[in-house]
């Protein structure tokens, strides 16, 4: 009943976003455009699609090819304005999503900033040996003041746009209908089997259109590493672990399923997305483990939720010893993985060279 009563708020607030939708696409706010390559990955729903693997696997293809540089808001950090992430950053800073990128990607520009206009502006200020040739908009879907060359919309398997309804009644910041703004539509988290039948109902559900392109990914959940001070070797092996695995991200349960289906015993605890642990929460984690009372037994987190702990103060030796992290990486599910590769590639060359091109221009004529 209580639940029912959330849905005239979500009326309220889908008309709200509608307008301003409205205003953007009859050009009455103003948004700005880039020669630039600038791609955008978003989604709809709030947190829980995998939007910075999927940014790491951008990173990962371009890279080499192109100088990249991400731009994120640094959702949670406390402090504001245009940052350069830099590795010996802490999440509180500069937010934990831009602090994973970093510490994977230390040979790439990491940046955060609120205004991503002022943000892309000041990357395209950087001199000729640092600035990028192609920008990464992290989770600027609704970030309407830019209109980057390329959107690409991320979806759960496990619960589609097209299924969810708009906060507070759902999950959606938006009504699904603007998913006609993307270029790309990737469907994350899905089985690593995906049967036809399955890919042409989620086709006729999200309703393709001619300009759009659908994937379909899954997570590739690897070999478990330790942190902190933990000496331990990696742990390839799951059967029989006794693993207390605590997360502070917006949807664990593709983890979860994936540790339990390798014969895994599993304890769970779960904090808020993207919350920011305390002493207090360490300390509960700490003696959690210990009631496990088992010699085969580890503390497990996320990469994401890693960079909000290991700048604490007092950490219990407990952790400290015993925690290991799950790194992931997406894959796409079929043949189609080189014809995004391609695309994502041909849409940032042919741009990249326009923009240095038109660069060169300008400054011959200036």
């Amino acid at each position: 009943m209580g639940k029912i009563l959330l849905k005239p708020l979500s009326w309220i607030y889908g008309f709200i976003t509608y307008i301003r939708n409205l205003m953007y696409d009859y050009n009455i706010f103003s948004s700005k455009e880039y020669a630039q390559p600038i791609i955008s990955i978003g989604n709809i729903t709030v947190g829980g699609t995998g939007k910075t693997p999927h940014t790491e696997y951008l990173i990962d293809l371009l890279k080499g090819k192109f100088k990249i540089a991400t731009l994120s808001r640094g959702y949670k950090r406390k402090t504001s304005g245009f940052l350069e992430v830099q590795e010996n950053a802490t999440a509180q800073q500069v937010g934990d999503e831009p602090l994973q990128m970093k510490s994977k990607h230390n040979d790439i520009v990491v940046a955060v900033d609120e205004k991503r206009v002022h943000g892309i502006d000041t990357l395209l200020s950087y001199d000729d040996t640092s600035k990028p040739e192609v920008i990464l908009l992290d989770d600027a879907f609704q970030h309407r003041q830019v209109t980057p060359g390329l959107h690409i919309l991320l979806t759960d398997f496990n619960r589609l746009i097209t299924q969810d309804h708009i906060l507070p009644y759902g999950h959606l910041r938006e009504s699904a209908n603007e998913r006609y703004r993307a270029q790309i539509i990737i469907v994350t988290k899905c089985p690593e089997i995906l049967k036809p039948i399955e890919k042409r109902l989620i086709t006729k559900e999200l309703d393709i259109k001619p300009f759009q392109d659908l994937f379909f990914t899954t997570f590739n959940y690897s070999d478990l590493e330790p942190q902190l001070e933990n000496t331990s070797p990696k742990i390839t092996d799951l059967e029989g672990k006794n693993i207390l695995l605590f997360t502070g991200i917006a949807n664990p349960r593709s983890l979860e399923s994936y540790l339990t289906e390798n014969g895994a015993k599993l304890k769970t605890i779960g904090f808020p997305d993207h919350y920011q642990f305390k002493k207090n929460d360490l300390i509960k984690i700490a003696s959690e483990w210990k009631s496990l009372l088992n010699v085969n037994s580890i503390i497990l987190t996320t990469e994401k939720d890693l960079m909000r702990i290991k700048d604490l103060s007092d950490i219990p030796e407990e952790i400290k010893n015993n925690l290991f992290t799950i790194p992931l990486k997406v894959e796409f599910i079929g043949d189609n993985k080189d014809y995004f590769d391609k695309k994502i590639i041909k849409y940032v060359s042919e741009n990249a060279s326009n923009f240095n091109i038109s660069t060169k221009q300008y400054r011959t004529l200036h």
